[in-house]
């Protein structure tokens, strides 16, 4: 992996993930040699600069981007603010868990993300899921309409510190769309702007909550019913498998980064084995979970796993895995493909370092890894009959 920050892994991943997503590397480059002397005092001091510097890229693009509207120019400009919420997002997933303007630049995420939409990107809408007495916030990319009816959905979950904004930046969901594919982005429980601004943190039973998103698609006139998959990044990696063994509705899973055990991954980091994917981690963990004692967070983390879980998984299972991820062991991707003894069918990828794509959900070489991805489910999709128009 390319590491900005010698050294300092939290703050080169996160880099790196801006690099791959809806960026200008010289404008990157630009933004954070002021940092590199910074960086070398480790990943959590410095998360103030590392905040203040990309907030100053962000109000460059801004005024650029209103000098570009102001002269009729809407798809230039709509780019530009996108640019901008996908680096002001890179910061804000620095702050720590109590820092008290957190919520106020997320929400400035939330807008200039909403002006790219509204300016370039028309076919992503902001939806609100029905859940409990509340609801799960998410963007809904929808497919070009065709003649053949319904189109299918994928549903994708995030990570322990990603949000929607993430993942619109990623283009997986373009690379959907291109295949014919809706795709549903979304911030469940303890993540995204259901965690920021809803309090809601984050639930082991995935299925809970991914039951009343199936009844909201189903709902949908424009999403085929037997056609519904679900992808989890990360701690996703969990998630997703966990709601295709207890959501039947869904036809497909992708576990992208196989998070077969995540309680001991937990241990492992008490220990100091293996890289944090954030500054200010244990905080960051307890606020996702919602806990405030971190030996009951571990005690409770412990029952975290897909041991008995993956087993009952009965339709096409994916696992995707980077050689040389310095997160999750890749010894658990094995582990989950060997368990899928069910699955309809099973395949296990893993990026080598040769090719690119090894590091955390191959976020070194991520277009590479998501073509892979949406090629397989739109393969998956293809032997799955839709539903007749009516």
């Amino acid at each position: 992996m390319f590491e900005y920050f010698p050294g300092n892994y939290v703050w080169s991943f996160a880099v790196i993930g801006a690099i791959n997503s809806d960026s200008q590397i010289d404008e990157i480059d630009r933004a954070c040699r002021p940092l590199l002397e910074v960086a070398k005092a480790g990943s959590d001091a410095g998360t103030g600069d590392f905040l203040r510097v990309w907030t100053d890229l962000t109000d460059s693009l801004v005024v650029k981007a209103e000098e570009a509207e102001k002269a009729g120019h809407l798809l230039t400009a709509g780019g530009i603010y996108s640019r901008a919420a996908n680096y002001l997002s890179t910061a804000e997933r620095m702050l720590s868990a109590s820092d008290p303007d957190r919520a106020s630049v997320y929400r400035r995420v939330l807008e200039l993300a909403q002006k790219g939409f509204d300016l370039r990107d028309h076919t992503i809408t902001r939806v609100a899921i029905p859940f409990e007495d509340t609801t799960l916030p998410a963007y809904f990319s929808a497919a070009p309409a065709t003649a053949d009816g319904p189109a299918p959905v994928v549903v994708l979950l995030n990570g322990l510190d990603s949000t929607k904004e993430h993942q619109y930046g990623s283009g997986f969901w373009s690379e959907l769309a291109d295949r014919g594919i809706s795709c549903l982005m979304l911030d469940q429980p303890g993540s995204g702007e259901a965690l920021r601004l809803q309090g809601l943190t984050a639930r082991r039973e995935s299925e809970t909550w991914a039951s009343w998103v199936v009844d909201w698609l189903e709902a949908r006139g424009d999403v085929d019913p037997a056609r519904m998959g679900v992808v989890g990044w990360s701690l996703g990696g969990y998630y997703s498998p966990r709601v295709a063994a207890f959501e039947k509705r869904f036809s497909l899973c992708v576990a992208w980064g196989a998070n077969h055990n995540w309680g001991a991954v937990q241990r492992r980091r008490l220990q100091r084995e293996g890289e944090h994917p954030v500054p200010h981690y244990w905080d960051h963990v307890k606020w996702v979970w919602g806990y405030d004692d971190l030996d009951e967070f571990i005690e409770f983390a412990d029952t975290i796993h897909l041991d008995g879980v993956v087993e009952k998984i009965t339709v096409p299972f994916l696992i995707v895995h980077g050689e040389n991820d310095r997160q999750i062991p890749l010894e658990y991707a094995h582990r989950s493909y060997d368990q899928a003894v069910n699955a309809a069918s099973r395949q296990l990828r893993i990026f080598t370092r040769e090719e690119g794509g090894a590091e955390h959900i191959g976020l070194d070489d991520l277009p590479k890894v998501s073509s892979y991805v949406a090629d397989w489910v739109s393969d998956s999709f293809g032997s799955t009959s839709s539903q007749p128009t009516v």
